[in-house]
């Protein structure tokens, strides 16, 4: 079949048809960017007392036990026994599982900027990535507004600064590339489930790799438990770290990715910087032009990929 000039969502999308995907779509991304946004304030906290690992950890174990029950009460037993989740294992165990893993291990060998920077590049992995799928033909409206993306991406990160190249850098992008790829995979190879359902089966398959992570970092040498007692505080800000700013965040993701297909879901990734400030200066921190200049080429670049008028793919092209 021939390729559509965008993610395939049928033969007889119309105009008005594709603007509301489009809405819909670019809605439940900044959604999902805000509610992954707001997680960072508690992650701060957290992280002066929790290793990075151990966080994974728990916030992995926190968003599944949470998400499975409510996806059980409202699908049913039923349909989640019968789920693939052999499948669910190796997309969320080495996308999402192991993609996570390697973010940890990309900012101890680097530094946060570097790991910033190759991810405002995460556009760039999501095209070639939809491109090799043979879901999207390369437009130069999109190509412009990917390579305004990422220009603003790099902006709002302060790119600026010198990154940090080697093995830390080629975790950072393998890392990128997985979390793209399991994205899409999430939205493409489960048709039988809700949305709820797609975002959790996967996660729960990222929950193996917890099993996995935890003694490999000890072996690493990174520290695997918290350095003081988990209070009352602690647990409060990991349930919001975990079910609000993971499970909600990737329940919005993936179907942004469903309707919009991953590389344009991904443009909305070099935006939360923006998001992240704006959360802040409710607690007291400082406007930051650079930032602001960065999300203003972003929601550009969204503006760019999709001016143009959705065309049905006719039975003759097929």
């Amino acid at each position: 079949m021939a390729m559509s000039p965008e993610p395939v969502r049928g033969a007889d999308l119309t105009v008005s048809d594709g603007r509301q995907t489009a809405f819909t779509g670019n809605t439940l991304a900044v959604a999902s960017m805000l509610t992954w946004a707001a997680g960072f304030p508690a992650a701060e906290v957290l992280l002066q007392s929790w290793p990075p690992v151990a966080l994974f950890a728990a916030r992995m174990v926190l968003a599944v036990l949470v998400m499975v029950p409510i996806w059980i009460l409202i699908d049913g037993p039923v349909r989640v026994l019968r789920a693939r989740w052999g499948h669910a294992l190796f997309v969320g165990g080495l996308g999402i599982g192991a993609g996570m893993f390697l973010i940890l291990v990309a900012q101890k060998l680097t530094d946060p900027v570097t790991v910033a920077i190759i991810a405002s590049c995460a556009p760039l992995i999501a095209t070639l990535l939809e491109l090799a799928a043979r879901t999207r033909r390369l437009r130069w409206n999109f190509a412009l507004g990917m390579g305004v993306s990422i220009i603003g991406g790099l902006v709002a990160t302060s790119a600026m600064a010198p990154a940090q190249l080697g093995p830390g850098a080629a975790c950072a992008v393998g890392a990128t590339a997985l979390f793209c790829w399991a994205s899409m995979a999430t939205a493409r190879d489960f048709p039988e489930l809700s949305q709820l359902g797609r975002s959790t089966i996967t996660l729960a398959g990222g929950l193996a790799t917890v099993a996995v992570v935890v003694p490999t970092a000890g072996f690493l040498g990174l520290e695997v438990m918290p350095a003081r007692p988990v209070d009352a505080a602690q647990i409060g800000m990991l349930a919001f770290y975990a079910v609000f700013s993971l499970g909600l965040s990737q329940f919005f993701f993936v179907a942004s990715v469903g309707k919009l297909g991953v590389a344009l879901a991904s443009f909305h990734i070099n935006i939360a910087p923006f998001y992240v400030m704006v959360i802040m200066m409710a607690l007291g921190e400082d406007w930051n032009w650079t930032r602001a200049l960065g999300a203003a080429l972003v929601a550009l670049a969204v503006v760019l990929a999709q001016d143009r008028k959705p065309r049905p793919v006719h039975p003759s092209s097929a």
